[in-house]
């Protein structure tokens, strides 16, 4: 059971990201401080430090609160599924739970506005694509023990979240430069984008 202790801990983490979150959207990721983070919050900059190593940790926190999400639901999809299968139903039904669990931080609309900022700010996105490359080998990784083949001699278990990191990649960047910005847009696109992948990959593109 959480202590009482452990609970105020995690509301001071919570306090310092949401304020975060609405520092950097509202006037930019490289405008703001850790010591307006912490003003926010009424803490010290030292309180800041003790949750987060930087701005950076910060600003890439709810997408790595996702990420786990996302990881967990694919270890936790039927056994019989085939890999491809499995990731797109993990990410799919994942934008039910997903909201949920933003909610209990940030509203959703920040959390979908701090992903344009991250597109917008090379520094973030580049930390962004590192964090990446590291949960795509985290889930060639638990695609390989569901399938029962070494990730490092079977090269199906990378080349398939290479694919499907690729498609999620492609379908971040369209939502992010497009207007709508909502949970169900960004499902949506990602619906339409997975379904092109067979034909994109296996069928003549000419219509003439």
């Amino acid at each position: 059971m959480e202590t009482l202790r452990e609970r105020k801990k995690q509301r001071t983490r919570d306090a310092l990201l949401r304020a975060a979150v609405e520092l950097f959207t509202t006037r930019g990721y490289e405008r703001t401080t850790v010591d307006e983070i912490a003003e926010a919050v009424d803490v010290s900059q030292r309180t800041f430090f003790r949750y987060f190593t930087g701005k950076e940790e910060a600003a890439l926190a709810l997408r790595d609160l996702a990420v786990a999400r996302f990881v967990a639901a694919v270890r936790e999809r039927p056994a019989g599924e085939a890999p491809m299968q499995a990731l797109r139903q993990a990410v799919l039904e994942g934008w039910d739970t997903l909201g949920e669990i933003i909610e209990a931080v940030v509203p959703v609309e920040l959390y979908l506005r701090m992903y344009r900022v991250i597109e917008s700010t090379p520094a973030l996105l580049a930390a962004h694509l590192r964090r990446n490359e590291e949960t795509e080998d985290t889930l060639a990784r638990v695609l390989a023990e569901r399938e029962g083949v070494d990730v490092d001699a079977d090269p199906r278990p990378r080349l398939a979240v290479a694919v499907f990191g690729g498609v999620m990649r492609v379908t971040e960047r369209r939502w992010s430069a497009g207007g709508e910005l909502g949970l169900d847009a960004m499902r949506a696109l990602t619906i339409t984008y997975l379904e092109q992948v067979g034909p994109a990959l296996t069928q003549n593109w000419r219509t003439t």
